[in-house]
Parts: structure tokens; C-alpha cells; sequence
């Protein structure tokens, strides 16, 4: 299975997550983007699902149209499932635990729905893991990505 994470600079510049489950898209926007810092909790709006061919999507969105701006591919890979083995009950349960294999993120992630704030409000958190990174921020990821040397040190992901 398949995640993508697309840098998007509509009215506010956030990230969309998005995983590959029955055929669609799940798509989640992170306002302040991913973290691999594990003691960061980052709000995921659950937004509607895409197309599969949005998968390698960048390019501008016309203004007038549904999410209008730039879009690029921020990391891609893939993941796999930690708990259960349906992601689509893990979404209607409101928890997805998951490995990612990107460039970028990799290791233990949860996605968590939030009780009482509305049907759209969940929590993307970093699991602690070997890729964990308590000094980890976007700013010098995306200074890192710029100069071609994304972190270094970190270990590859696990063949699934």
C-alpha cells in the first residue's frame, strides 16, 4: 500500500497526507505538516477522499477550483499496518497504526481520530523508533531537501 505527502500552498501553505486504502485516497491536511519528533501531536483534518491517480499530482490548481495553488510531491512510499490487517475498518474505528517507508518518514506513525472535536479532527503522531527524532524539524528538512542531503544517518527502511 501506498502514502504520498504533498506540500500545498492553497490559502494557507499545509501538507495532505494521504494513504492508499480501497481504492481511493484517504486524505488527512496537516497545518504544520509531519513530524518525526514523537513528543509532537499534529492536527489532521480528514478532508475528502482523491483519486488514486492524484497519487504523483504537483502542478497549480486553477483558482475558482477545490484547493487552488501549488501542489508538489513532499515524500512518498509505502506502509503497511502495525494493528489489524483492513485499513478500512481502521479509518471507521478512528485509529491507524502504521509503518511508513518514505524518503523522509519512516517508522511508527498513528493516526488517531479526536473525541468531541467534530467528525473531521484526528492526531497524526510519530511512534518512538529508531527514525525518531527529538531534534527534528520541517524548517531543516525542507533546508536539507533544497540542498540534496535529506537525513543523513538514517537508516533505511524495512523490506516488507
Amino acid at each position: 500500500m501506498r502514502f504520498v505527502v504533498q506540500e500545498h500552498h492553497a490559502r494557507k501553505l499545509h501538507y495532505d497526507f494521504r494513504l492508499e486504502i480501497a481504492g481511493v485516497l484517504k486524505s488527512w491536511a496537516l497545518p504544520k505538516g509531519p513530524s518525526m519528533n514523537p513528543d509532537e501531536k499534529r492536527l489532521a483534518v480528514m478532508v475528502d477522499d482523491h483519486p488514486t491517480e492524484y497519487f504523483d499530482f504537483e502542478g497549480i490548481i486553477p483558482a475558482g477550483h477545490y484547493g487552488a495553488g501549488a501542489v508538489a510531491v513532499w515524500d512518498k512510499g509505502d506502509y503497511r499496518l502495525l494493528e489489524g490487517d483492513d485499513p478500512v475498518n481502521a479509518v471507521e474505528n478512528g485509529k491507524i497504526v502504521m509503518e511508513l517507508c518514505g524518503k523522509i518518514l519512516k517508522g511508527g506513525f498513528a493516526l488517531v481520530k479526536m473525541k468531541g472535536r467534530g467528525e473531521k479532527n484526528w492526531l497524526m503522531i510519530k511512534k518512538k523508533d529508531e527514525y525518531s527524532r527529538t531534534d527534528w524539524t520541517l524548517r531543516q528538512t525542507l533546508a536539507k531537501e533544497k540542498k540534496g542531503v535529506l537525513q543523513e544517518r538514517v537508516p533505511p527502511c524495512k523490506a516488507y
